[in-house]
């Protein structure tokens, strides 16, 4: 396992971290037992990641109170992130349904004091703004509760994490000019370039760690979702029509020839292509085994793909018609 940093906080992060709203939702077609998100946790740790990255949500805190059952008395061998600001105290978590908003600073103590609890912990490695929408990027209040969070000791740096959509470029950019923003998190992968590359240009200038999800394209560059996959209702890919998984499918193949050529699976290649991009921190794979960690852990072995590949995957890529992209209205 190598290991980058987490933009200008300097903590060392394990290029494959460990996303951890698998173990706690049943949102990617399987319902993982506590007994088995354990052993996950473990195997995650054991084979040399360091960086377990969750919310506060998920599972209204259940996936915080593994990761702390699991690692407690083991604080200094962890990097911990977890974010914040959705208030589900008073609600029922229906589906993928958006919950109410909240990140005052009084909602944002309580949310972290609650979150630093469950973890067994008293400080985070990174505290998160979670699906932020513009008016809250562009709250000096909030931002200025994390910067004094910081200064307390009780957090050691901030990130943003974008979504649910892909497309939310201005709430990254803008994000990453805060002194406490040390990480930019959203959806990235060789399929869906954009916003990311544009928020990866920017992040080398700001010294940000881009925290990468979504790396596998919902299942289409790891071959567990065909064209004809048949998505249940529950299930967080379900949003990934059709059409697109067809077109998708036909990319791939644009890209085969030059996986083959470094003697690499289109897994394989698709995580090599993130992780040769300057300012990446961590790669996220959506889990739900051990095999699988296994499998995503293995790719991090230092051997990136050479420019002269990046440059004509770059090249296929800008041949492709542009995407419509999902954001907030923005204003001046």
């Amino acid at each position: 396992m190598k290991y980058k940093k987490l933009g200008k906080s300097g903590i060392k992060v394990s290029e494959i971290g460990f996303g951890a709203w698998t173990i706690a939702l049943d949102w990617w077609g399987k319902k993982i037992e506590d007994d088995e998100a354990k052993r996950m946790l473990k195997k995650a740790y054991d084979i040399g990641i360091n960086f377990f990255e969750t919310a506060d949500m998920y599972g209204k805190g259940k996936s915080e109170k593994l990761i702390g059952e699991v690692f407690k008395g083991m604080r200094e061998e962890i990097v911990i992130s977890t974010k914040y600001g959705y208030d589900f105290s008073e609600v029922e978590q229906i589906g993928h349904a958006e919950l109410p908003q909240n990140f005052d600073p009084k909602f944002t103590r309580k949310a972290l004091n609650d979150c630093l609890e469950r973890l067994q912990t008293d400080y985070l490695d990174a505290f998160g703004l979670h699906n932020p929408k513009l008016n809250h990027i562009r709250n000096d209040e909030t931002f200025g509760t994390l910067d004094e969070l910081i200064k307390e000791g009780k957090i050691r740096s901030a990130q943003v994490a974008l979504g649910p959509a892909i497309g939310w470029t201005q709430e990254g950019l803008e994000a990453m000019d805060r002194k406490s923003v040390s990480a930019v998190q959203t959806v990235y992968n060789i399929l869906e370039q954009t916003p990311g590359n544009e928020l990866i240009e920017k992040a080398e200038k700001q010294d940000v760690g881009i925290l990468v999800r979504v790396p596998d394209a919902s299942g289409i560059l790891t071959g567990k979702v065909k064209a004809e996959t048949v998505i249940p209702s529950n299930d967080h890919r379900k949003d990934r029509k059709a059409e697109w998984r067809k077109s998708a499918l036909e990319k791939v193949e644009q890209f085969r020839p030059i996986a083959e050529r470094n003697g690499l699976n289109i897994t394989e290649f698709a995580i090599k292509f993130i992780l040769s991009k300057r300012s990446i921190a961590s790669v996220l794979p959506t889990v739900v085994s051990e095999e699988e960690i296994e499998m995503f852990a293995s790719i991090s072995d230092g051997k990136y793909l050479n420019s002269s590949d990046m440059k004509e995957i770059d090249e296929l890529y800008n041949t492709w018609p542009p995407y419509e992209l999902k954001a907030t209205p923005q204003t001046n």
